[in-house]
């Protein structure tokens, strides 16, 4: 659409075009609706991307977020897309030292061989019957709570209602966490590995007051209605090239290099002025869908800007030319690294990380996760890298908040990077720097950035990856009937923002497009 077109009125301007902006132009053409996407960005997919991001390497990763556990199948059958996702026969493995001796938790592989690798870390079976207990709790919150996301907000009443489990909801929605945690398990390294779903991307306590981990907790148990964390097949990319072609195909108009600059609105209609690199321009609609964060949404409306939420992790991308050999050597790698391989994360071990985090010192262990995507999707290798048996590794860090690199960011990512790749070396059997790739030029295939970083990259607001603090799935004061209200009416936030938000879901697009077909 180029900006010398002049003034054109559509039913909705999409402002932003990552998976939720795509979900809501696909919902919304299909309905008949004119739809314009403005992308900041000379391509679409935000955050959910998948790129080559070493020279000269042919392997594309899934680069910032990387895996899908909260798009509802729903979605993907409405708007008829052609993306699959794999599960992961492994679900975790944590590496530990007992007695001397190079052992460790690995959870999956089958009912038998998970209850025996419990029994032969912890000496009995009580800590998988709680095992069992808890997460059979979680599954049936799950089963009860995920098919309300895609329905208008129920009231916290009417949620716990829903949830029919007085004791699962006071574990999840009114106890921190850190107590149900403690009250099933007594094992430090099987509390850690279940307490991390709790601070993923999200700077909290075990027992942090407000909650905030809890939410966190919240959204990583129950996609899909079971709490499976699957393997986008393609990279993540996949999956916002389809909403794309979707998109377009009903008729909806996406224009990249396109940088949304203000919206004015009487309550009626909306002007949406833009940038391109010819100049400025103008378009009309009856409704705008601000798929971004809520500051930028602000700054579009010309009012203060709400403090951002810091965002607190390291996202790390790998190549490698094998996997390395671990020190328990009772588990094949490629069993390890297939699940979440969780590093210094013991329960204890959380906890003296954020507080040296919360002290405003780098955590001396820090604690992360890894696992391979290229284990479960060989696809998103080039041939001669698969035939060479080459491996991808993602890894996601923990209690690592923005302040920590406010000095200094280049500097700290250095000291961040190299002492979280220790820990990882700490069970290995091999150095990880020994099986490093290395790209065109020489270097070692690894890229690693902070929330400063993908506040840079991707105008994330303190390099938070949910935009803000997650939100409970209910109506509170304010948040309207799909969550995606604003103070103006027709302008509505369809972003991780909303409530609901977070992860590659879809769920905020989905509901903004709703909220625009009922009025």
């Amino acid at each position: 659409m180029p900006a010398n077109e002049g003034t054109r009125t559509y039913d909705a301007v999409i402002v932003g075009g990552g998976h939720n902006g795509l979900v809501a132009a696909a919902y919304l053409a299909r309905a008949g609706r004119s739809v314009l996407v403005l992308e900041r960005l000379d391509h679409t997919g935000g955050a959910a991307v998948s790129t080559r991001p070493f020279a000269g390497v042919d392997a594309r990763l899934s680069r910032y977020s990387y895996l899908v556990s909260l798009l509802p199948r729903k979605i993907v059958r409405d708007l008829g897309l052609r993306f699959r996702v794999r599960g992961r026969t492994i679900s975790s493995y944590t590496p530990t030292e007992r007695g001397g001796r190079a052992t460790g938790l690995l959870v999956g592989g089958g009912e038998r061989r998970t209850r025996e690798a419990f029994a032969r870390l912890t000496g009995g079976e009580r800590e998988y019957a709680a095992w069992q207990r808890f997460y059979g709790m979680t599954s049936r919150v799950a089963e009860r709570v995920f098919p309300t996301l895609t329905e208008p907000l129920p009231g916290r009443d009417e949620l716990r209602r829903r949830v029919d489990d007085e004791t699962a909801w006071r574990a999840l929605f009114e106890e921190p966490i850190g107590v149900a945690v403690e009250d099933h398990f007594s094992d430090d390294l099987v509390r850690g590995v279940v307490l991390t779903d709790a601070l993923i991307g999200t700077f909290a306590d075990a027992h942090d007051p407000s909650l905030a981990q809890n939410r966190c907790f919240l959204y990583h148990v129950i996609g899909g209605g079971t709490g499976a964390w699957d393997v986008p097949v393609g990279g993540m990319g996949a999956l916002t090239d389809e909403l794309a072609v979707a998109a377009r195909a009903a008729g909806a108009v996406i224009a990249t290099g396109h940088e949304a600059l203000r919206v004015d609105t009487d309550g009626g209609t909306a002007e949406i002025t833009y940038r391109t690199a010819d100049g400025e321009g103008v378009a009309a609609a009856r409704h705008v869908l601000v798929n971004a964060s809520p500051q930028e949404l602000a700054a579009l409306m010309g009012e203060p800007s709400p403090e951002p939420a810091e965002g607190a992790q390291l996202k790390v991308n790998m190549l490698l030319t094998r996997l390395p050999r671990l020190r328990d050597d009772s588990v094949d790698p490629r069993e390890a690294f297939a699940g979440t391989f969780h590093i210094a994360e013991g329960y204890r071990q959380l906890a003296t990380a954020h507080a040296q985090a919360a002290a405003g010192q780098l955590p001396a262990a820090p604690p992360s996760e890894i696992y391979c995507h290229s284990l479960t999707d060989p696809g998103i290798l080039g041939p001669d890298l698969a035939r060479r048996g080459h491996q991808t590794l993602t890894l996601f860090g923990l209690h690592t908040p923005a302040r920590l690199f406010a000095g200094d960011n280049d500097a700290v990512r250095d000291e961040l990077l190299k002492s979280t790749l220790a820990q990882l070396d700490a069970h290995l059997a091999e150095p990880l720097a020994d099986c490093l790739a290395t790209d065109a030029d020489g270097r070692p295939c690894i890229e690693a950035k902070t929330p400063l970083d993908l506040e840079r990259d991707l105008r994330l607001p303190g390099g938070n990856i949910f935009h803000r603090a997650l939100s409970w799935p209910y109506a509170q004061e304010g948040t309207g009937r799909w969550g995606v209200e604003t103070g103006h009416p027709g302008v509505l936030l369809c972003g991780a923002g909303a409530v609901r938000g977070g992860g590659v879901s879809g769920v905020p697009g989905h509901n903004a497009a709703m909220a625009v077909l009922e009025s």
